[in-house]
């Protein structure tokens, strides 16, 4: 077992459906995904997140589940799912799926069975009303296209509680049947050989659904499913959505004798939202403030770092005058926005398709303290077609080619149309005329995920925000047992000279490990150029 694989990682987002179609039914599959881990492995990354892969009427992307242990017909087979994991092993990528057990489709079999009589043994799987609740109208997840958070239901005479859409209604995780049953789901698929799980809402997940004592979290659950991870897999990790205020995130963690001992991983919604605060002012402060105000994480934890996922950018945490601020400047059309806090689009549009600060804003997240998360198509930088409904905006097929199927068919893409207009359409942006090109963002990727993997400091060493250059820039340091490693991002238009000072424990050359561009052979920590969104990594020290 590689030990804490997961501080060290680099972890791949994709949605089956959307990345390469091997029967020409213009529809993403098992068997493509397979035929495209070379190109996986060549890029860099080490693991593979898979958004939902079971059966499902994919009216929410595949989020609204009929069952738990299957895998959707037109993916493949579930031997499919095998020499997936078989390839990817062959290749040293792990795979992690999404464990989506908040709610279900009201497909779901156990819904069905549960509206069909008071009487029935799932009617406590879901959570019910006999009255019009008096929080009908509040905790809405996309309140601008589904204002209510309980509908009711005819046939089964009363309402029932949906954080999502009405047609997702929420499980009743209280009940010990219930989850029980989600921790069966957790080892089946580990039993199969994924590597963990991204945990869908988790804190909609762990939810209190006793009537009166909603919005109380129950956090010892997240214990009961790390326990099924660890004695079906010992080195399976949780990687949990919780965008919650600081004061809760420990919470997710766990701490027992200064280790985690629930969730391993949580995404940093915070710092993420500080990211593109900092880039939409071009001023490195909301980034130095979050980086120092972080809560100290017990050991093994970990933060997982994002631009983009593949949702809205969720600015909900920011300011009304911060959130105005980025809606400014990367999402000023109105049909941009969503949900009244986000936006949806991919960055390279929001960034003017600029690619020193795409670079730039790239090189800043791999640096961040904690393992990157980077969304499929990132690396050649592709758009969104604002013309398709809500986050589908940002789900268009992967652009292999510049032919009418793009590479990802030779169907119909149907589901989810090609972008073929435009800036960002499949014959100008695509994998095969980035791979010519050696200055392409596809090239630049591949060099920074492999030099990412050769600094262990900024996965598992302390990170620390030096008061060092002109606001526009920050400059950090991460430390661990395997040496020091010093940062500079310039968020600014204009270069600029930084002056840091001498290092603690600094007894070797500084030596140049990746830029923007070629600033020389020597490195004076006292005179450091950057280009206008420049950046620098440099190595302090080496500890063999």
């Amino acid at each position: 077992m590689q030990e804490r694989w997961y501080r060290n990682a680099a972890i791949y987002s994709l949605d089956v459906c959307t990345f390469q179609d091997s029967n020409d039914d213009g529809f993403g599959d098992l068997p493509g995904l397979i035929s495209r881990l070379d190109y996986l492995s060549r890029l860099g990354v080490t693991a593979l997140w898979l958004s939902p892969i079971h059966p499902s009427p994919r009216r929410d992307g595949g989020y609204d589940v009929v069952d738990h242990y299957g895998i959707d017909p037109r993916f493949g087979s579930m031997g499919d799912f095998a020499e997936l994991l078989n390839q990817a092993d062959e290749r040293g990528l792990r795979i992690m799926i999404d464990l989506v057990v908040n709610h279900t489709s009201d497909e779901h079999p156990w819904f069905q069975a549960a509206r069909s009589s008071p009487d029935s043994p799932f009617r406590d799987w879901y959570v019910w009303s006999e009255e019009e609740p008096a929080d009908r109208w509040r905790g809405a997840v996309f309140p601008d296209v589904e204002p209510e958070s309980w509908s009711y239901d005819e046939k089964a005479g009363a309402w029932f509680r949906h954080r999502f859409y009405r047609f997702e209604p929420d499980l009743n995780t209280s009940n010990p049947q219930v989850r029980a049953e989600i921790r069966k789901i957790a080892a089946f698929w580990l039993r199969l050989g994924v590597s963990g799980f991204r945990v869908d809402a988790a804190p909609f997940l762990i939810e209190d659904k006793t009537p009166g004592r909603h919005y109380r979290r129950d956090y010892e659950f997240l214990r009961d499913l790390r326990d099924t991870l660890s004695w079906q897999k010992g080195d399976a990790v949780m990687l949990a959505e919780a965008n919650v205020a600081d004061d809760e995130l420990l919470e997710y963690f766990g701490e027992a004798d200064g280790s985690a001992s629930r969730i391993l991983m949580v995404f940093a919604f915070r710092l993420n939202q500080a990211v593109m605060l900092a880039l939409a002012r071009q001023d490195a402060q909301p980034i130095r403030d979050v980086l120092r105000e972080l809560p100290e994480l017990p050991q093994h934890a970990q933060w997982a770092t994002f631009l983009r996922n593949h949702d809205e950018v969720d600015l909900g945490r920011l300011t009304e005058e911060e959130r105005q601020d980025v809606f400014a400047a990367f999402g000023p059309d109105p049909d941009m926005q969503l949900y009244e806090r986000g936006i949806r689009r991919r960055l390279a549009p929001m960034l003017d398709g600029d690619q020193r600060r795409l670079r730039m804003a790239y090189s800043l997240q791999f640096t961040m303290p904690g393992t990157p998360v980077v969304r499929y198509g990132d690396e050649i930088g592709m758009g969104e077609d604002l013309s398709l409904p809500e986050r589908t905006a940002i789900r268009t097929p992967m652009q292999w080619s510049g032919t009418p199927g793009a590479g990802f068919t030779s169907g119909d893409a149907t589901d989810t149309p090609l972008i073929i207009e435009g800036p960002y359409a499949v014959d100008r942006v695509n994998v095969t005329d980035q791979r010519r090109d050696p200055d392409s963002l596809l090239m630049w990727f591949e060099r920074i995920l492999h030099t990412l993997r050769e600094c262990k400091e900024i996965g598992t060493g302390h990170h620390e925000v030096l008061d060092a250059g002109p606001p526009h820039v920050l400059v950090h340091r991460a430390t661990s047992p395997s040496g020091a490693m010093l940062f500079l991002h310039n968020l600014g238009s204009e270069p600029c000279r930084v002056a840091v000072d001498l290092q603690p424990e600094q007894d070797e050359t500084p030596l140049n490990i990746t830029a923007d561009a070629d600033y020389g052979s020597e490195v004076d920590l006292g005179a450091l150029d950057l280009n206008g969104y420049g950046f620098r990594w440099i190595r302090l020290r080496r500890d063999p």
